[in-house]
């Protein structure tokens, strides 16, 4: 250490002689500090502290007055080596996390080679400078680090009052604290700043600041050390932003709409309100599957350049949600437009094709929408309204929209609780099969039972469709259809062993059990567990539910194990025709819309339409019958056997007639 003193006493004679190069001299010996573990800010403070103060108490740097300017610009020296040192040291540990925040900003902006580079540079490069202050706060000196980061040279610093570079809204802060240094009462300021620049901007710094005083105690000058933190700010900034933001688009995302949402909600208009739309894209996951999900991705960007288009003069928010959806906030005034007109617009601007490597794509969207929410609703709230009419737009076809119905929601959020109550139902024995009977027209004769669900809710409970409706929708359906096949199977197969009973079991699958990939299985496993032959089993399937290739497959392998096939809900026109004549169908069971047509007297045609159905699958039931005249008339028409509340309600197994004694 004795070494590195003389080399710094030395550095101060050649500073007060004018030699050269003594600032270099003193910057190793601030590098040589770092390197022996003074690493932190406290160490090249108490440097300072003692060789500020010892330097100027030797004899050999006596008259102060002479030495007091030289000895600090040694020491700024020094400091400026401990600090590139020090920082070189910090930097070294850092850099695999810089790296890490590198990649993850070129992986968030790989399409904006642009801002890459530009982040690259913000995060790489950094700067610091060195203020040298007189007690009357009038800059001394100044190095070249710190001219660049305010835009001056060396020199023009040297004419400012430091006071003077401080934004003003800063400089009594600034001003407090380096007083209380003079006072003694404190010994060192660490504060963030913000300086002037030359060019008028505002430069975001950390500033230290201590004070070296003379051998008498007294102030002799500030020392800022000030550390550029405008890279840093900048790139919170832009990682701020980027979890706002959808990286494709550009546009806000869910988390930034929603927030927006909140303060819109609070000051909207209260006679014209907020409009929330809702859009999906159609056909999307077809575009990205034929051309790729980059094209996809550039196809979303076209749709919210339209979006921009449409809504340019109206006071609104476009966000980008997940996947291929979007939303968009209007706050209405006069003049905007009614939803019809805006969906419209859009959907017209977004079929004109755009063209991606010389393919030619248009897409509609389905919109749901919230006009003028109650001003009590949270964000929440209205973004599930939205959500609910985007659903019953998309059901309605491509390119249509919906507006919420405040009571079609609640019931859909009804049926939503029933659905999300059935397992438990389930579990606890409060679903059960119930049996009615399948009756011949011409001779009252018992030919079959057929086997439907039912649940007991005390006053409200479901029949067949009500628990089929909610068990479709959560895929219940496919386990409880099993057991529904199973119970009903097995409670056949016991009449028939108890009292000769023969005829058929009829069972009607909805739309998801007639596609299901594991039916053929599911019936053979149920056939073989309870004995039944497959002739007894007669599987119904909606004639919609045939459009479907997995569902034609289904009732061709089952026809072909024996087991019985029906069309349900049979329409007889002619595509229903169609299919009963294609398909191997045992029967078709009219739909009951029919018998009612038939008893209002709409229904010249049915009979011939009977005949022609007989043609296409040999037999024909019918389903809803209330009363003998309908029962009469569709026998005459040539219907073989029928089913309904003229014949009897479901009932439990232990509550349905013996079938041996059936009778009329």
């Amino acid at each position: 250490m004795r070494v590195r003193l003389d080399d710094l006493c030395a550095a101060v004679h050649a500073e007060a002689s004018g030699q050269s190069p003594s600032p270099q001299r003193a910057e190793r010996i601030g590098e040589q500090l770092v390197s022996l573990g003074y690493l932190t800010e406290d160490g090249l403070r108490v440097t300072l502290d003692v060789l500020g103060k010892g330097l100027l108490g030797l004899a050999e740097f006596q008259p102060v007055e002479r030495h007091a300017q030289p000895i600090v610009a040694v020491l700024g020296a020094l400091s400026t080596g401990f600090l590139a040192a020090s920082r070189r040291a910090v930097f070294e540990q850092q850099e695999s996390m810089q790296l890490s925040l590198l990649k993850a900003v070129r992986d968030a902006q790989w399409h904006l080679k642009e801002s890459e580079a530009r982040f690259e540079e913000v995060v790489t490069s950094s700067s610091s400078g060195i203020l040298v202050v007189d007690p009357a706060g009038q800059i001394v000196r100044a190095n070249a680090a710190i001219g660049d980061i305010l835009g001056y040279t060396t020199e023009e610093l040297a004419g400012f009052a430091l006071l003077e570079l401080v934004h003003p809204a800063s400089v009594r802060v600034l001003g407090e604290a380096m007083l209380a240094l003079l006072e003694n009462r404190q010994e060192r300021v660490r504060q963030p700043q913000r300086l002037l620049r030359k060019d008028g901007d505002v430069a975001r710094i950390s500033m230290t600041v201590s004070l070296l005083r003379g051998a008498d105690d007294q102030p002799v000058h500030f020392v800022a050390v000030v550390e550029d933190g405008t890279e840093l700010m900048l790139l919170q900034s832009e990682l701020h932003r980027q979890a706002l933001h959808d990286v494709s688009t550009g546009l806000p995302n869910r988390q930034y709409f929603t927030t927006h949402l909140e303060s819109a909600l609070r000051r909207a208009d209260p006679v014209r309100g907020i409009s929330v739309f809702h859009l999906d894209v159609d056909a999307f996951g077809v575009v990205c599957n034929s051309l790729g999900r980059p094209t996809g991705e550039r196809l979303l960007v076209h749709v919210s350049r339209r979006l921009k288009a449409v809504l340019a003069r109206e006071k609104a928010m476009i966000a980008r949600f997940d996947g291929d959806q979007f939303a968009v906030l209007v706050e209405n005034t006069a003049t905007t437009p009614d939803v019809a007109s805006t969906v419209a617009e859009l959907n017209r601007e977004l079929a004109e094709p755009v063209y991606f490597d010389d393919r030619g794509l248009a897409v509609s969207v389905s919109v749901g929408v919230v006009r003028r929410p109650p001003p009590d609703w949270e964000p929440e709230d209205v973004m599930r309204a939205a959500e609910q009419a985007l659903r019953r737009a998309k059901a309605g076809g491509r390119g249509q929209w919906a507006l919420f119905d405040e009571g079609q929601d609640a019931a859909e959020r009804r049926a939503d609780a029933l659905a999300v109550a059935m397992p438990g139902a389930w579990e606890h024995g409060e679903i059960d099969v119930r049996y009615r009977p399948v009756v011949g027209l011409a001779d009252r004769a018992l030919v079959g039972v057929a086997a439907s669900l039912h649940w007991d809710r005390g006053d409200d409970s479901l029949d067949h469709a009500g628990c089929a409706e909610p068990a479709e929708r959560t895929g219940l359906i496919l386990p409880l259809g099993e057991w529904q096949l199973a119970t009903a199977c097995g409670q056949v197969r016991w009449w028939g062993q108890s009292a000769g009973f023969t005829a058929s079991l009829h069972v009607d699958l909805t739309r998801n059990q007639s596609r299901d990939g594991d039916l053929v299985r599911r019936v053979r496993r149920v056939l073989d567990d309870t004995g039944l032959p497959a002739s007894r089993l007669v599987v119904g399937m909606p004639v919609a539910a045939l459009a479907e290739s997995e569902a034609v497959d289904n009732l061709t392998v089952l026809a072909e194990l024996g087991v019985g096939t029906s069309l349900v809900d049979f329409g007889l026109g002619p595509d229903d025709l169609a299919v009963a004549a294609e398909l191997p169908i045992g029967s078709v069971r009219v739909a009951r819309r029919l018998v009612e047509r038939q008893s209002r007297g709409d229904a010249d045609y049915l009979a011939e339409l009977v005949r022609l159905a007989r043609q296409a699958a040999g037999e024909v039931l019918v389903d809803g019958l209330e009363t003998r005249a309908q029962a009469d008339w569709w026998r005459a028409a040539g219907v073989a056997a029928g089913l309904g509340s003229f014949f009897g309600d479901p009932l439990p197994a232990g509550a349905f007639p013996d079938p041996i004694e059936w009778y009329d």
